[in-house]
């Protein structure tokens, strides 16, 4: 059996002496893993860094195989990052959610075309801070558990819309939400057009943080902690260096 496809790199780790497996997030097969025998080549591994974009061959005896990688680089970002410890940490925050969050094998385009959206911004883009966000909302949706900001849960306004309903995921106005404003979560600014609209204008970074809060929390409730699982260190380490940018700014 064989197949191939475009993928970004989410994982690669050793196999033994000479091998890595790599977990891919492939535009039309989904997470996938392979094994990629000699890649732990000092160039080989290079190319298969988290985050680079390769064309991949997958070949197996069987389906059900763990089967095995050769590929081709097409597009490297990781190594221009390295000078950039918040990026980085963005970058392996959003490659251990698309690991641990999507189902292997399943194909799940508009999360590969987000998290491609995403390292692209890591890229060479001033707003990349506003597309991780971006990137965790369209994980939810794919996942099932998109959230409607888009009106009041309570009152169907479309204007003022300052909370969000940690009970339905659905925004609610601040005159509909003000008696439970303790419980509520804050709907940052530049989410409160569809998903996916976003602001032209770079948002603060507090409202990053409020961004990520939100995302962060729905995706514990209802993608890990129904599994016994808790959100990936590396996305915990991401919002850890965030809080550190901010403390220092505010300084």
């Amino acid at each position: 059996m064989q197949w191939s496809d475009e993928g970004l790199v989410l994982e690669a780790r050793a196999h033994g002496e000479r091998a890595l497996i790599v977990q891919m997030l492939t535009r039309e097969h989904g997470r996938h893993a392979g094994l990629l025998r000699g890649g732990q080549t000092p160039l080989t591994r290079a190319h298969w860094q988290i985050g680079n974009r390769l064309a991949v061959t997958w070949r197996a005896r069987l389906a059900e195989h763990l089967g095995s990688f050769s590929g081709e680089i097409a597009e490297s970002h990781a190594a221009r990052l390295l000078g950039d410890h918040v990026r980085l940490a963005a970058l392996a925050a959003s490659a251990a959610l698309a690991a641990s969050a999507l189902p292997e094998r399943e194909p799940h385009p508009r999360a590969y075309a987000g998290l491609n959206d995403l390292i692209l911004a890591l890229d060479n883009d001033d707003r990349w801070a506003l597309v991780y966000v971006e990137w965790e909302m369209v994980l939810l949706e794919e996942l099932g558990f998109g959230l409607d900001l888009t009106h009041c849960a309570a009152t169907g306004a479309t204007e003022d819309l300052i909370y969000v309903s940690p009970r339905s995921g659905q925004a609610v106005c601040a005159a509909a939400g003000a008696p439970y404003r303790e419980k509520m979560l804050r709907l940052p600014p530049f989410l409160r057009r569809a998903p996916g609209g976003g602001e032209s204008a770079r948002p603060a970074l507090g409202d990053v943080l409020d961004g990520i809060e939100l995302t962060g929390f729905f995706l514990d409730r209802r993608v890990f902690a129904p599994h016994g699982r808790k959100l990936p260190v590396a996305r915990a380490r991401y919002v850890d260096v965030l809080r550190q940018v901010l403390t220092m700014a505010a300084t």
